[in-house]
């Protein structure tokens, strides 16, 4: 038995005292309405065979012990908190009562047994064995009452009628000492059941408390997880905006390079330099990605659009690349309307498309999408290596990336394995399946299955044909107005631009963009909007194209230049022909995607 069960059956603990104590009187009404019926059973069955000097005696006794029980009761229920030491004294009141109370009832057998006949003298057996059964509850916890109580009821009467002389004494004496050995070992049996019922109870609150305690603990540490992941969103944020600039710097001042006559050693190394920068971007993006995947920012908010705003994106993004690189990008299934998440789609595609691209040597790079029932099938196709089919159920996995026979040394193999784990995550959060189909040596398909949406009432623009960009694009009497809060990056990307023949207007940030218009009201309207996105003032990119739009035409086109992708559901959602190019800026990416805007603009 346990230490705490052990002091809960042996000597109470101050606060175990004052408990039993409201416990057993509690009880002690139905106690003292039993004791009344059963003086007046005797009264009414006893009156007419008992001599009134045996009876009147003792039921003066019972009412007068009745009464003072009572008030003992009366005066428990007006105090009105009972401390340690009371605890005790009114635990004492009421074992002192019971006692009396059974030593009553047991010289009342002593008395009447010679006046009544058997039939009375069992229904006295029935009425002291009921008191006894009704105090087990009050009693158990006080085993040494318990016992007193039936030694002083029964211990009278069964020495009487062994005493009586009858032939028949003997054996009513043994029933009556079987009735309370029984009586006995049921207490002891009911005893021990409230024992085990406690000790599970208390195991049960220990357990409840360890839990609150756990829970407690376990609320703790998700709040602690959930703060790191904030502070970690945070951190890459900031980081990726600090380190964006000096590689933003890097790659203008590679562009710049470019430019002159370099021999083919140096060539080579301004090269290398650009693809240094370009995979470094490719590296913030897949880190901040998986961030806000992790810190759970990034929610699903599916609407339904058409797929042809979406090949005329990835053809401005990717038609450069794919030519530079000698191969076919071809889009089919632009007049699909699907219902997603238009800019989690988009960045699953984009990912599927640039690992397409960079893998694929020599052929096609397809990007198609086909009805299947109520779904449809939007798939990107290459003419790659292909995967083998070992490798093909890992390659969803983070930080994997598949074996290759390409160079160690290779800018292609410049990755952490990131990109397609984000991509399937984000088709998990819009409940999309994507698979892999591949071959070794013909080439792989990627399909994301999406639900058939509905065409939207707004006339969609069409998908631009495709076009053939110049490496060399001349950018000669076309004007700029660049509005950038970095006075370094203002001069180098002014520089570059105006090393490709464009006349350039720099203004430095928000409030020298204001001064310009201010000065310059009559000024012609530029062919091209390059600015920043995040001003140190606070200010916005977008609202700084807003602004210039106003003065010098909606149509005016436009480019911002963003530390993050977290700007493109604004741009998208606000402004159809504003593109985002991502810090840092690789010259041959820009200067493609300026003649894709001022071809756009033709168009």
């Amino acid at each position: 038995m346990s230490g705490g069960v052990a002091l809960a059956f042996g000597e109470a603990a101050p606060d175990r005292e004052a408990e039993e104590a409201h416990n057993v009187f509690r009880a002690m009404s139905a106690q003292l309405v039993v004791n009344l019926a059963g003086a007046l059973a005797v009264w009414l069955l006893f009156e007419a065979t008992v001599p009134s000097s045996s009876l009147q005696p003792w039921l003066t006794v019972f009412a007068a012990l009745w009464l003072l029980r009572l008030g003992s009761l009366f005066a428990f229920r007006r105090a009105v908190t009972v401390a340690a030491t009371g605890g005790r004294r009114w635990r004492g009141i009421w074992v002192v009562g019971t006692l009396l109370s059974a030593a009553l009832w047991g010289s009342g057998a002593w008395l009447f047994h010679p006046y009544i006949d058997s039939s009375r003298h069992g229904v006295l057996v029935i009425i002291g064995y009921t008191l006894c059964i009704a105090g087990i509850p009050i009693l158990v916890n006080r085993p040494l009452v318990f016992l007193l109580f039936p030694v002083l009821f029964f211990g009278p009467i069964v020495a009487r009628v062994a005493t009586s002389g009858r032939s028949d004494s003997f054996g009513e004496a043994f029933v009556l000492l079987l009735v309370f050995v029984l009586t006995t070992v049921l207490v002891r049996q009911f005893r021990q059941s409230l024992l085990r019922a406690i000790d599970l109870q208390r195991q049960t609150d220990q357990l409840l408390r360890e839990l609150r305690i756990e829970k407690s603990s376990a609320e703790a540490a998700r709040g602690a997880a959930e703060a790191a992941n904030r502070a970690k969103t945070q951190f890459f944020v900031a980081a990726s905006h600090d380190l964006r600039q000096p590689l933003h710097a890097m790659g203008l001042l590679a562009g710049a390079l470019r430019q002159k006559n370099l021999d083919v050693e140096s060539a080579h190394l301004v090269g290398s330099i650009n693809e240094s920068v370009d995979a470094l971007e490719g590296l913030f993006s897949q880190l901040l990605d998986v961030t806000r995947l992790d810190s759970g920012v990034i929610e699903a908010q599916p609407q339904h659009f058409g797929l042809n705003e979406l090949y005329r994106k990835l053809r401005l993004r990717f038609e450069p690349l794919a030519f530079e690189k000698g191969l076919s990008l071809r889009f089919r299934g632009a007049a699909h309307h699907v219902w997603a998440d238009p800019l989690l789609v988009e960045r699953i595609v984009h990912n599927l498309v640039s690992n397409a691209i960079r893998y694929t040597g020599d052929g096609t790079v397809l990007i198609g999408c086909r009805r299947r029932g109520d779904r449809l099938l939007l798939q990107v196709w290459d003419t790659g290596p292909g995967i083998d089919e070992c490798e093909q159920g890992r390659v969803f996995d983070e930080l994997y990336q598949v074996p290759n026979e390409l160079r160690a040394d290779s800018p292609h193999r410049r990755g952490l394995g990131l990109g397609l784990s984000i991509v399937r995550r984000l088709a998990a959060l819009m409940g999309a399946p994507i698979t892999l189909h591949s071959r070794k040596g013909h080439g792989s398909v990627f399909t994301l299955e999406l639900p058939v949406g509905q065409a939207q009432s707004e006339r969609e623009p069409p998908l631009l044909p495709p076009a053939k960009p110049h490496v060399g694009l001349t950018l000669k009497g076309r004007q700029f107005i660049l509005v950038e809060d970095d006075p370094d990056v203002s001069s180098e990307l002014g520089s570059m631009l105006t090393g490709w023949g464009a006349e350039v207007v720099v203004l430095i940030g928000e409030a020298s963009c204001a001064a310009w218009l201010a000065a310059n009201p009559a000024a012609a309207s530029p062919d091209l909007l390059l600015v920043g996105h995040s001003m140190e003032s606070g200010g916005s990119g977008i609202d700084i194209i807003v602004s210039l739009r106003k003065h010098f035409g909606e149509v005016t086109p436009a480019i911002v230049v963003g530390d993050n992708a977290l700007p493109i559901r604004e741009i998208q959602a606000q402004h159809s022909r504003v593109h985002l190019i991502l810090k840092p800026v690789v010259p041959v990416k820009l200067r493609a995607l300026i003649g894709f805007k001022l071809g756009e603009a033709v168009h």
